[in-house]
């Protein structure tokens, strides 16, 4: 009986969807057996302070901990159904800053600016990424303010081209 206990447990552990370091599935369970001790005492849900407090833990790793034992759910899975309209969780996680268009920019972007000659993005990372102005920038590089200008400008072509 025990042989096949542990079997079970060996088979439960290895083959969840995320592994998860044993210390802290152990914190999760003393959090859920905290957590049930304060609710039968007090007849409510205790907070994430309380049960920090009653395992002489800090607050975060109650939370990771907790985190860590919760199934994962699938960005497909149906949040809500009416009349045939499915809203999933995809659709509530939303990410309007990173869209597929922001990423085909990002590689293109990436693409051009590799065809650039050394001096070329070394200027240009001066200016747009460190902010320095042309003066600035002549005077690290040692050329003038013109040829920073000129060399900028005709960069700016070549990746608006390229792009």
């Amino acid at each position: 009986m025990p042989m096949i206990i542990g079997e079970i447990r060996r088979y439960l552990r290895d083959n969840s969807a995320i592994r998860v370091s044993r210390s802290l599935r152990d914190t999760a369970y003393k959090v859920m057996q905290a957590r049930e001790r304060l609710m039968a005492q007090s007849q409510r849900e205790p907070t994430v302070e309380q049960l920090a407090a009653e395992l002489g833990i800090p607050r975060e790793d109650v939370v990771f901990a907790m985190d860590a034992i919760t199934d994962p759910v699938s960005l497909f899975e149906p949040v809500y159904s009416d009349s045939g309209d499915t809203v999933c969780v995809m659709d509530q996680v939303k990410d309007t800053k990173n869209t597929d268009e922001h990423w085909l920019e990002h590689i293109a972007l990436k693409d051009a600016l590799e065809r650039l000659g050394e001096r070329e993005k070394h200027i240009l990372a001066l200016r747009f990424y460190e902010g320095k102005t042309q003066m600035e920038v002549s005077a690290e590089v040692g050329i003038s303010q013109a040829q920073v200008s000129r060399l900028e400008k005709n960069a700016l072509k070549t990746i608006q081209k390229n792009i």
